[in-house]
């Protein structure tokens, strides 16, 4: 994922500090809209621009990575801080910044959401069906899957611009009327680590997938309806997308899990000229969210937008609050959050005590209790206890661990787990017990048994290994339980809000499936799959559950093909849950109870997002103002829209830009936010509103009922806000919803009182 308080160019100001001027970096020059006749016109005129810094044309073409021809203007080079600095200073530049790395964020679920008791959407002609067009920017895809077979489906839309680029072990004839479109890019990539030759690692030079990450996100979003499909037994049943009608476009700009921004901006540029409905990022930056004049994502969604396309993205598997990216107002930002399946793998302590953890044990255990050890216990010559208990390779004695289950600790959450695995198998281990906080979200294959135990489980086996003069302990086979409650619980990897850019816009949006999502993968990245060749595979993070929401909104854009991309935000937002199948409310991985900065508006449901009721939308000319508020120049809205803009004055202000969700981040005093709702429904009604108190504020809502006669009228209303206690720091959180006899329409409110 990648993701405005203040326009500024901080960041090239800090570059410039300590850096000769040989001390070259990659850098992107972005100027927004441009009206050249060609890409060719484009091309001479960034080289012309950039020649005048260089002072040579040649060097110019030499140092060019990237031109930006199609949907904005733009290109990318290998430039001195000092030569960025300069290139910012040019009047059609609106913005100029290192081009950085953002990272992948790594069946039942569509079941669990009750995709197919939407009689509005499985009664269209499939032809209606099968129009929609959704472009994924990932690794890439296996064309051979199952998943993308093109059974049913007509011809491509005749709208759609896009290719089937050949490559290595790709060639035109991959694409069929499912998969209709593959590009890869790789320039920014090899500008920055060098040749892809160089990693020794699998790639195809392609849009062909060699590490499954985009293989299982496309496949969750459109993947064709295929029976019988496990991992080993797990998982068993019918693999399908959220809407197996639709068209896939992939992009492949992401190379051994990394996407260099470069890449990401050329892969957007092509997917919004190829006449995609949505695009999907499961990818974002490393925390903390970049300004928006100054992310790849935020900059070419915003155009995305322009042209009607809806931009999903993941918000991050970063744990932490405040650590949420892709917090644009234009990007739909999805958390993640479990479903009601799991797979536990139990273990039978000698006290015949049982402890529930979780793997991918699917060969039949022994039937046998195997004496257990700590990895610290059984430290190799040399190396101290404190190393050894993280069972890392050339660690561990191999004849104290001989015909032993060895009991392994994390050093950091990101450890090799299967680096772990491996050093005991290769030490005559049998199995291993890794104490792990994540356990239930990170299920990983091995060669031998293993599992991952949560802290409480840790706890009555540490306690059974200090009394017990000769533990052991036997590893099952394990299971796949459905029905599990509760359910949705947010998965504890998920990033958080508040937001930090533009902290009035409550993120993330909305949180959907994540957590041991099945769905298919390329059989050749046997590095993430301990060596086996699987066509189909069980991974967990917000890159799983970013595709559910991409295949709703494609869902909604069949059924209402002329919604805007706010229209469809708002219907997926105001329509969301926050209860579970216990019918409580939405519970954090600790228990304690979920917040809008966990889960947005809530967790998504598809049949109620389809016929919404309200909708809160909104255009270019209010993000416009949105941007204004927030102290864009106007030198950089003119280059971004491509026509001379103004802002208000006073501007309006951000906390009344009609977004779904209402947050006030800095109040003082009284306050009073405005939004406008529109009628999308048939005939007359009356809508009465509700709003839920928060703490040390006093509120009230103008008019309390809203009137409507026909399908389109917009009325607006306002929320008064009379505070009396201060937040501390924290925000104060409610909901106001709007209810008829059939529709319920609901809004989380977040605010921060800093002063009465």
């Amino acid at each position: 994922m990648k993701l405005l308080t203040i326009f500024s160019f901080i960041l090239l100001a800090t570059l410039a500090v300590g850096h000769g001027d040989t001390d070259k970096k990659h850098y992107i020059v972005y100027m927004g809209q441009h009206s050249h006749p060609s890409s060719e016109s484009v091309i001479s005129a960034n080289h012309d621009m950039l020649a005048s810094v260089l002072k040579s044309n040649n060097g110019a073409k030499e140092a060019t990575v990237h031109h930006y021809t199609k949907s904005f203007r733009g290109f990318s080079a290998m430039l001195t801080p000092n030569q960025a600095t300069k290139l910012s200073e040019n009047e059609d530049v609106v913005s100029v910044f290192e081009s950085k790395m953002s990272h992948l964020h790594t069946t039942n679920s569509w079941n669990f959401l009750g995709i197919d008791s939407i009689p509005q959407y499985n009664k269209l002609p499939i032809d209606i069906q099968s129009d929609v067009i959704v472009g994924v920017i990932d690794s890439g895809v296996w064309p051979e899957s199952q998943s993308f077979n093109d059974y049913g489906l007509g011809p491509v839309p005749t709208r759609f611009k896009g290719e089937c680029v050949s490559g290595q072990k790709f060639t035109p004839s991959n694409c069929n009327r499912k998969l209709i479109g593959a590009r890869y890019y790789s320039k920014g990539f090899e500008a920055v680590n060098g040749p892809l030759e160089n990693t020794n690692k699998t790639f195809f030079r392609s849009a062909r997938d060699n590490d499954g990450h985009g293989t299982h996100t496309s496949s969750t979003i459109a993947g064709s309806k295929v029976s019988n499909v496990s991992l080993y037994g797990l998982a068993s049943g019918t693999a399908r997308g959220g809407v197996p009608s639709a068209r896939l476009s992939t992009y492949k700009a992401c190379w051994f899990d990394i996407c260099e921004d470069a890449d990401l901006f050329a892969a957007l540029s092509d997917a919004i000229q190829d006449g995609v409905d949505i695009i999907s990022l499961s990818l974002g930056p490393n925390p903390p969210q970049p300004v928006y004049f100054e992310d790849v994502i935020s900059i070419a969604s915003f155009h995305a937008f322009q042209k009607g396309i809806v931009v999903c993205a993941s918000a991050g598997n970063n744990f932490l609050p405040q650590s949420a990216t892709n917090v644009a107002p234009w990007i739909l930002t999805v958390g993640a959050s479990t479903l009601d399946r799991e797979f536990p793998s139990y273990v039978l302590l000698g006290n015949l005590k049982q402890l529930k953890g979780f793997g991918v044990n699917t060969k039949p255990d022994q039937g046998k209790q195997y004496s257990i050890i700590f990895g610290g216990v059984a430290a190799a010559s040399g190396i101290p206890s404190s190393n050894a208990s993280f069972c890392k390779k050339n660690t561990l004695d191999s004849n104290s661990i001989k015909g032993r289950i060895v009991v392994c600790m994390l050093e950091k959450l990101s450890d090799d787990r299967f680096e772990k695995v491996t050093a005991i198998e290769e030490g005559g281990g049998v199995g291993m017990i890794l104490i792990d906080p994540v356990a239930k979200y990170v299920l990983g294959q091995s060669v031998i048994q293993s599992v991952l135990i949560g802290e409480a489980e840790a706890e009555a086996l540490q306690t059974y290994m200090k009394t017990e003069k000769n533990p052991t302990a036997r590893i099952y086979q394990t299971v796949t339980h459905v029905g599990i409650k509760p359910a949705p619980v947010m998965a504890i990897f998920s990033s958080k809000g508040p937001n930090v850019i533009t902290p009035d816009i409550i993120k993330p949006d909305i949180t959907a499936p994540g957590v041991n999502i099945l769905a298919a993968w390329s059989p050749v990245a046997t590095e993430k799959t301990a060596g086996n060749n699987i066509d189909y595979n069980i991974i967990s993070g917000t890159s799983m559950s970013c595709p559910h929401v991409s295949a709703v909104a494609a869902l909604l854009k069949s059924v209402h093909p002329y919604w805007s991309p706010a229209a469809i935000k708002s219907a997926i937002m105001t329509t969301a849950t926050i209860a579970d199948n216990t019918r409580n409310f939405i519970r954090n991985d600790d228990s304690t109870n979920a917040t809008p900065f966990d889960y947005g508006s809530g967790h998504i449901n598809p049949a109620a997002a389809i016929d919404p009721g309200l909708i809160y939308d909104y255009d270019t000319n209010n993000l416009i103002d949105f941007l204004c508020s927030n102290g864009a120049s106007v030198t950089q809205l003119k280059n971004l829209i491509g026509t001379p803009v103004y802002c208000k004055k006073p501007p309006t202000l951000s906390y009344n830009f009609n977004y779904p969700s209402i947050g006030v981040a800095n109040m003082s005093g009284n306050v009073s936010v405005y939004r406008t709702v529109t009628y999308i429904g048939d005939g007359p009604t009356v809508y009465y509103s509700k709003l839920e108190t928060i703490t040390g504020v006093k509120t009230s809502v103008y008019p309390n009922v809203l009137r409507f006669s026909k399908s389109g009228e917009k009325m607006t209303y306002r929320i008064d806000f009379v505070p009396y206690k201060s937040s501390n720091g924290s925000f104060d959180l409610g909901s106001l919803t709007w209810r008829n006899d059939v529709h319920v329409v609901r809004s989380p409110i977040a605010v921060n009182v800093i002063s009465v």
